[in-house]
């Protein structure tokens, strides 16, 4: 396997939770209405915060944001913190690929 198929499949993971997060976005999640107090809602910041950083580094900035989200937090904007260096893109779609973008 070359180096860059190693890489290709390390997305995989993290891939796989990205269509669970657009699931939960699009079945569950209108369900309970706009309720977060802060912007973007926990549900877009997880899936930013998992594009990102992948999901071991996403899934704790992800914990960190629901312990903050509670009925007496001041809310406000919280944007996921931008890494120093990016290998990957993300695609229209929201998945994640290997390769750098200007954003």
């Amino acid at each position: 396997m070359t180096v860059r198929a190693v890489r290709r499949a390390a997305l995989v993971p993290r891939n796989v939770v990205i269509a669970l997060l657009n699931a939960y976005r699009l079945v569950i999640s209108p369900l309970y209405g706009d309720v977060c107090r802060y912007h973007p809602s926990c549900s877009a910041y997880s899936l930013r915060a998992v594009q990102v950083h992948g999901v071991l580094r996403g899934g704790f900035l992800t914990g960190r944001r629901l312990v903050r989200c509670h009925p007496w937090a001041a809310g406000g904007i919280d944007d996921v913190p931008e890494p120093e260096h990016r290998t990957t893109t993300t695609t229209a779609r929201g998945f994640v690929v290997l390769g750098t973008s200007g954003t």
